[in-house]
């Protein structure tokens, strides 16, 4: 496919408006808690779930995703292109790779290259230019943190060094005219959020139930949050079941009391996992979250269902990236090429449009702008920044035949070099890989750019990912996913392609 790598003004985008067919157009609303491995979910141990992966489900519950499940596209092998927060999240703002974004890495003030391009043409940008109204609420996380804190300008948000919380100010809210969100804050139970006008609120109680409060608020048009003779897009950016999970501080105790006295034993249905990590105990504290979320999102599509807006709304359910959970040996939940980072949810209804089953087709994180503008009716106004493949086709019942993706890039990057002001400047590619319907493979490089490790997994035969082959031994193998890295990385324009890593 032809890359698509240049902006467009954003004044050509408001010329290119549909108000006429406003009414016809569907509603969106985007839930993505964060750090939501795709194996939470319990309806993956059913029979007509189950024959679609070749793990077990953990031991959740979660009685209204399993409901929404039964009621959607369920896409068992969407990929987080890179997962983790902050790259994540400008991958699906712009559609574009982490390079073009501008977020190369997670956002926070040592690292001010990992920011949201302004000049972005942001999936908000094209639907509030074709008639949408679209709210934020929650966690956004993509922003350089810097001193502009509206009560107390010249400052930052809070006095922590570094800081990674920001203020988004409306120059930088790309086409969302509703806001009540933050950058980045991990207390679950007194969050913190600022409106569309600048105003912070402190608020004493579990996020996830507050931030469903504001969206359901979003949806009566209580206040005139949106115009209600428009559709509307709703983005809403859950930060549980995202760290920490270490105590009731963490979660609620309704949910926590699910998971409390099982063992690990229980808990842990993994092979792969590793409960001498000091982290096992944490397990608990991280399905309540998911519990919480199930919840709170059921009580969302309770209110969508109240207020007749069910027929005529895309409702997705997804996630930043996964938790590896003591599995892999790792304590790091994110940022790795391993299924329980990598592989996240993606649940997509809209009745009457899309006919309810699993499906395998590789998802992309990338993928995912030009395929809601789509299946929004506006797939023609896909900008020419986009570089995923609209994937409409596949998922709608009389949708137009399209090329299911054979790979799934993976992207992992750490900080480049520090200034003499200990600011980290650039980035480093220290991993590429890539995900087929059978394999698994990351090859990881050291600072002179000499192979430091390689992972290449038989996903089918080896779904915990236990068994690292070697590539001498598979080198047919080896050798054709390296062919077919590199022609994503060719696609993708990436550094590994540009500066010839891969050769």
């Amino acid at each position: 496919m032809t890359l698509k790598k240049y902006l467009l003004p954003l004044s050509s985008l408001a010329a290119v408006g549909c108000a006429a067919s406003q009414q016809q157009q569907p509603n969106i609303i985007y839930v993505f808690p964060d750090q939501f491995r795709n194996q939470a979910m319990a309806f993956w141990n059913e029979p007509e779930f189950s024959s679609n992966v070749e793990w077990k489900a953990d031991p959740v519950h979660t009685p209204n995703l399993d409901s929404f499940a039964k009621e959607s596209v369920v896409l068992s092998h969407a990929m987080s292109n890179c997962p983790l927060s902050s790259p994540y999240r400008g991958i699906f703002l712009t559609g574009m790779y982490p390079e073009r974004s501008g977020i190369t890495l997670n956002c926070m003030a040592e690292r001010p290259e990992s920011s949201l391009r302004e000049d972005a043409i942001c999936i908000s940008d094209v639907l509030s230019a074709n008639g949408y109204s679209c709210g934020y609420i929650g966690k956004l996380h993509a922003d350089f943190p810097t001193p502009n804190d509206p009560e107390h300008p010249g400052e930052y948000v809070s006095s922590r060094r570094p800081e990674w919380d920001a203020y988004t100010p409306p120059e930088k809210r790309h086409g969302f005219s509703y806001w009540y969100s933050y950058g980045t804050f991990d207390v679950h139970k007194e969050p913190h959020y600022w409106d569309t006008e600048g105003k912070r609120h402190d608020i004493k109680e579990y996020s996830v139930k507050h931030e469903t409060d504001k969206a359901i608020e979003f949806l009566r048009n209580t206040s005139g949050q949106r115009n209600p003779e428009a559709p509307f897009f709703l983005a809403l950016a859950y930060n549980p079941p995202h760290s920490p999970y270490e105590s009731l501080d963490d979660c609620m105790e309704e949910d926590y009391n699910l998971y409390k006295d099982l063992s690990y034993k229980d808990l842990y249905v993994r092979a792969n996992a590793d409960t001498t990590l000091e982290k096992a105990p944490a397990a608990r504290y991280y399905f309540a979250n998911v519990t919480g979320v199930d919840r709170e999102f059921g009580r969302l599509l309770d209110e969508v269902k109240r207020l007749g807006l069910d027929k005529n709304t895309i409702i997705v359910f997804t996630s930043d990236h996964g938790e590896t959970m003591c599995s892999q040996g790792t304590s790091d939940p994110k940022n790795s090429i391993y299924t329980e980072s990598f592989n996240v949810p993606f649940i997509v209804r809209y009745p009457g449009k899309l006919r309810p089953h699993v499906d395998r087709t590789l998802l992309s994180s990338i993928d995912i702008y030009p395929t809601l503008l789509s299946l929004a009716g506006l797939g023609d106004k896909i900008p020419e920044s986009a570089e995923g493949r609209d994937l409409s086709g596949i998922l709608l019942e009389n949708g137009q035949e399209c090329d299911a993706p054979e790979s799934v890039l993976y992207i992992r990057n750490v900080n480049g070099e520090k200034d003499e002001n200990g600011l980290v400047r650039g980035f480093f590619p220290v991993a590429r890989g890539i995900k087929t319907a059978t394999h698994t493979m990351e090859i990881a490089i050291n600072r002179d750019k000499a192979i430091s490790r390689v992972l290449l997994f038989n996903d089918l035969e080896d779904p915990y990912q236990m068994n690292n082959l070697d590539i001498n031994e598979n080198k047919e193998l080896f050798d054709s996913l390296c062919v077919i890295l590199s022609s994503k990385l060719e696609e993708a324009n990436d550094i590994w392609f540009r500066e010839k890593i891969l050769k």
